[in-house]
C-alpha cells in the first residue's frame, strides 16, 4: 500500500525579491494540482517575515511526489528561483501517524 506524503518546503527570497519569487512560486500552483496524485498544494507566506514562503502539499504516494518533482513546470521553476532564494530550499517529508 502506498502512503501519503506530505510535503513542507520553505523557500527564503534574497532582500528585495520577495515580489518576483511570490509570482514565480505562484505559477506552479495551478499546474502542481493537475498533477497525478496531488491531494492537496498551497502556498503560504510568513507572517511576521515577508521574504518566506512555504510550500504545503499533500500527495497521493512518494511515486507521484517524484513524479511532480521532476515535471517540466517544477524542472523551469527551480532554475528561475535559483536567482532569487537567498538560502538552499528546506524540504520536509512527513509521513501522517494520526
Amino acid at each position: 500500500m502506498n502512503q501519503r506524503i506530505t510535503v513542507v518546503a520553505s523557500f527564503k527570497a534574497m532582500e528585495g525579491a520577495d515580489r518576483k519569487l511570490k509570482e514565480l512560486l505562484l505559477t506552479l500552483i495551478e499546474p502542481s494540482r493537475s498533477d497525478e496524485g496531488c491531494i492537496e498544494y498551497e502556498l503560504h507566506q510568513a507572517i511576521n517575515d515577508r521574504s518566506r514562503f512555504i510550500f504545503y502539499e499533500i500527495w497521493e504516494s512518494r511515486e507521484l511526489l517524484d513524479k511532480h518533482s521532476a515535471a517540466s513546470h517544477v524542472q523551469n521553476a527551480r532554475s528561475k528561483a535559483k536567482d532569487l532564494i537567498a538560502e538552499p530550499v528546506e524540504v520536509t517529508l512527513l509521513a501522517k501517524i494520526s
